[in-house]
């Protein structure tokens, strides 16, 4: 393995001036890093698209071209639960499987452009699925595993997903998650009007479940049956390449849609930038699949890099503390990448736990989902890296496709709970209100000017919603959503949410996603959904409930469950609320608008500086609330 680190801060600032001064011929250099079926003659197309005359298959830039050279490379380092459950793919070997299950795919009638439901634990089987539909032309639509029936129900019709794979059961600790039975309820909800016609079933475990006549079918025969060759599609470099769908401020989810060549084009060139990625580097991205993350950073990035990925099943502290730490010294990764929820329930294990395993093949640390706290970052950057780990703090959306804003290692001074500096290529912006930019040492709104290569196409089906959402709030800009404070220095530290989305451990929640779940509990007239600081999870969920009059004592002594198990059932396990608060009624404006700033400021126990309440259509209730919220 490389010692010498692939940027120095001297090429890092030449690099920045190119981007900055010809990004037409930067990005076209940069597009080189894949192999063209046609090359591109152009990058930056406002009308087209992103290498908009070019065309490939992003299955061959993850496998193929690496045959020649890396074919008895690990790809896949995959640890289950068990110590001694371990999988080693090559490239080779995941080549074989991957057109193996693209044939099942096309021996199903999927088609280019068809759309293809991925419901599956951390298994080797989501990556192969992923790029088997990369291979045929076919948009894949990951699915989280936590999700409800209903969740999964409404991302099934909007997509329209013709095949689905999931899991006959997924272990999860010392849990079983039962993947085809949620899947089942998920297509059942939709009765003839489902567009499923196939449900290929991988099995996690030896665990029997149902399977529907003409539907249905276990995945390892037909898999052991197909040939292990398949001819690539060669797909437009604007094609979509999939589908993932995201909370935002309004209740319905948000189908995204990430091209082709813009999208791999993006994914290789952040994770080599900010992972300092060199040839040996055994890469674990701790995130689930069914998020960004876990697509641009497990599937795709990496392997377009021709990285060994790390793959594990379990959990950070099962089935004893350290159990991560015990991954990383087993298998030598070098490169580390989680979220700050994790650090920080890691961190209150204590350092006497970490510090009973060799963690000296650690070189890179990074950190992704939220800001991280400065005390977080300190831990481990310290006691998991040994003070000698350059530690990336990435920010970065769904709908950016990769990282924007991140430390690059050793060419960029680290400043702890910082996002530091734009990535070579990216341009921000901090804007006011009004949409005017702000200079030096300032806070406002985060927006980037102009493109990038992993910007998303779209929202399926509604691209008004995406031009409303992110192009039209300050025309020429792409609007984040988030606030940032800038340094004297340049450096970005990301300040938080402007819209109503809540970051419960890195996973983005609408509040009205919440509210409407609330909305079907005949007993409640209206609620309102906030975030609040957590230690561990960044942000906590909070909701207010408005009962109907007239309620027993009964009723009324059942609302806080219910409302629980609505929100567990109808969006998920990892949105249900720190807090319910049973209130006679919300903070509104005269214009009848939930004033969400003052129940976050009540929730977190404040009972004074509210401001200026004269524009409130009933200013009595802010005193009621607090006794509410201080007497619970």
């Amino acid at each position: 393995m490389l010692s010498t680190p692939r940027l120095t801060p001297e090429s890092y600032k030449r690099l920045v001036e190119t981007a900055r001064n010809d990004p037409e011929a930067f990005w076209l250099r940069e597009s080189r890093r894949l192999e063209w079926s046609t090359l591109p003659t152009t990058a930056v197309d406002a009308e087209n698209g992103w290498f908009a005359d070019g065309s490939l298959n992003v299955s061959v830039n993850c496998l193929d071209r690496h045959l020649a050279t890396r074919g008895d490379q690990a790809a896949i380092i995959w640890q289950g639960e068990e110590d001694s459950n371990v999988l080693r793919l090559t490239y080779r070997d995941l080549h074989a499987r991957v057109c193996a299950l693209a044939n099942i795919l096309r021996d199903s009638g999927v088609k280019r452009g068809d759309r293809v439901a991925i419901h599956l634990p951390a298994v080797v089987e989501g990556i192969i699925a992923m790029q088997a539909c990369a291979r045929i032309g076919a948009m894949h639509m990951v699915l989280f595993g936590g999700f409800s029936a209903e969740a999964i129900a409404d991302r099934l019709a909007d997509s329209g997903a013709a095949v689905v794979i999931t899991a006959n059961v997924g272990r999860r600790g010392a849990k079983r998650i039962p993947f085809k039975t949620t899947m089942d309820a998920a297509i059942a909800l939709r009765g003839e009007a489902s567009t499923v016609r196939r449900v290929l079933v991988v099995e996690v475990t030896d665990d029997t479940v149902p399977l529907t006549e003409g539907r249905d079918a276990l995945l390892t025969p037909l898999l052991e049956a197909a040939p292990t060759t398949c001819e690539p599609e060669a797909m437009n470099a604007t094609d979509p390449l999939f589908l993932l769908y995201t909370s935002g401020s309004t209740g319905k989810p948000k189908g995204i849609v990430h091209g082709t060549g813009g999208y791999l084009t993006w994914a290789s060139y952040t994770h080599e930038l900010i992972f300092d990625h060199q040839q040996g580097d055994v890469f674990w991205c701790t995130a689930d699949i069914g998020w960004i993350t876990g697509h641009t950073y497990v599937a795709y990035g990496p392997l377009a890099n021709g990285a060994t990925l790390m793959l594990f099943e379990g959990m950070p502290s099962h089935p004893m503390p350290g159990r991560w730490w015990d991954v990383i010294q087993k298998h030598g990764v070098t490169t580390f990448y989680t979220s700050p929820t994790a650090i920080r329930a890691l961190m209150s294990e204590g350092n006497e736990i970490p510090a009973a395993y060799d963690l000296s093949s650690l070189r890179v640390l990074g950190s992704v989902g939220e800001p991280i706290n400065h005390e977080a970052w300190t831990w481990f950057h310290d006691v998991i890296g040994g003070g000698r780990c350059a530690l990336v703090d990435t920010w970065w959306q769904t709908e950016t496709g990769g990282a924007m804003i991140s430390l690059v290692p050793y060419a960029v001074e680290p400043r702890p709970a910082s996002a530091t500096l734009p990535l070579p290529g990216v341009n921000p912006v901090l804007l006011d209100e009004k949409g005017t930019p702000l200079d030096g040492a300032v806070e406002g709104i985060l927006c980037i000017d102009g493109s990038w290569p992993g910007r998303a196409l779209t929202i399926w089906n509604d691209d008004a919603l995406f031009q409303t959402t992110y192009l039209k709030p300050y025309p020429g800009h792409y609007f984040t959503g988030d606030g940032a404070r800038r340094d004297v220095d340049g450096y970005y530290w990301i300040t938080g949410r402007v819209d109503d989305v809540i970051n419960v451990s890195g996973h983005r929640i609408g509040s009205a996603e919440i509210e409407d779940a609330i909305s079907e509990i005949h007993d409640i007239s209206e609620s309102s959904a906030v975030g609040i600081p957590h230690d561990i999870k960044g942000q906590g969920l909070v909701v207010y409930i408005v009962p109907h009059e007239g309620l027993s004592e009964e009723q009324m002594a059942g609302l806080k469950d219910q409302v629980i198990k609505i929100i567990a059932c109808k969006v998920g396990r990892y949105a249900v609320p720190e807090a319910v608060y049973v209130v006679p009624d919300l903070p509104k404006t005269r214009s009848g608008k939930n004033v969400r700033r003052l129940m976050r400021k009540i929730a977190c126990g404040e009972t004074e500086g509210f401001g200026d309440l004269s524009t409130l259509a009933n200013p009595g209730i802010v005193g009621e609330l607090i006794r509410i919220v201080g007497k619970a």
